[in-house]
């Protein structure tokens, strides 16, 4: 399906322009925009639905496979008239590709979907919140919970690092962390934080037993209120003279270690509490 091409007053690019740069009118629209062919493709990948895709001045031939596959999938495609892509995008390079994706709530029984689950709190930096987005999709999560003075979930940079992930996970937002951990332990997990020392082996978590990795602010960690309402604190082992990690590289390596114990131990019911 296509229509003529779009100029950079039409209302449909006013709203492309607020979308990507406005986190109200995400908020307000419950929409957010994909840039770039990966995403679309990615976004098709996990199904998920689409509102309308944009292709930049004359990208129609060089992405004619994705182009059938957004044709094939029901979803309006709109050309741009040149210089307009410059207009919406928020990178030096915009991508030729766009689409608009519904921000969907979450069914009510989310929670109660078996597995682990992680706990992002005041998590500030988008690259960061993507990234823990990305790995545990990778490591089978399906449910994660941002709480806080965390980034907008859909903002640009953070849809991006997910690299898709943010299609095909099932995201719950508080606005109070406390009301997150609380969330969490009603869906029977056991809330699990990290430190850089003086925690438990993170070798040594029960498969058996369903956790919610808590992460929290990439300078401050996880407040020191929220530390005592914790069920357990574990530490990655690194070689001196390493004394941290990035939070998104450690929440990526517990969430691994997760999935190599639950693949050690298949027999082990991973799923939430009754």
């Amino acid at each position: 399906m296509t229509s003529g091409e779009l100029a950079a007053r039409h209302p449909t690019v006013q709203r492309l322009r607020a979308l990507n740069r406005d986190p109200q009118t995400r908020a307000a629209e419950h929409a957010y925009v994909l840039e770039g062919p990966r995403l679309v493709d990615a976004a098709l990948d996990r199904g998920a639905a689409l509102e309308a895709a944009y292709l930049g001045y004359r990208a129609r031939l060089s992405f004619a496979p994705l182009v059938a596959r957004l044709d094939a999938a029901g979803v309006p495609v709109h050309d741009l008239r040149e210089g307009v892509l410059e207009k919406i995008g928020v990178t030096r390079t915009p991508q030729p590709v766009l689409a608009v994706a519904p921000i969907t709530p979450p069914a009510p029984a989310a929670l109660d979907r078996p597995g682990d689950l992680v706990v992002a709190v005041d998590v500030a930096d988008p690259g960061n919140l993507g990234t823990v987005l990305r790995s545990a999709e990778a490591a089978g999560v399906t449910t994660v919970l941002v709480a806080g003075d965390s980034v907008d979930v859909y903002n640009p940079k953070v849809v991006r690092a997910s690299a898709g992930a943010l299609l095909g996970l099932t995201i719950l937002e508080h606005d109070h962390a406390t009301d997150a951990l609380d969330a969490a332990h009603a869906a029977g997990r056991r809330t699990v934080g990290t430190a850089t020392r003086g925690g438990d082996p993170i070798t040594t978590l029960d498969p058996a037993t369903p956790i919610a990795l808590v992460i929290g602010n990439e300078a401050r960690g996880v407040d020191p209120t929220l530390t005592d309402r914790l069920d357990a604190i574990v530490t990655i082992p690194m070689h001196a003279p390493a004394e941290s990690l990035n939070v998104a590289m450690a929440a990526t390596v517990v969430l691994f270690e997760r999935d190599r114990q639950h693949r050690t131990h298949p027999l082990a019911d991973a799923g939430a509490a009754p």
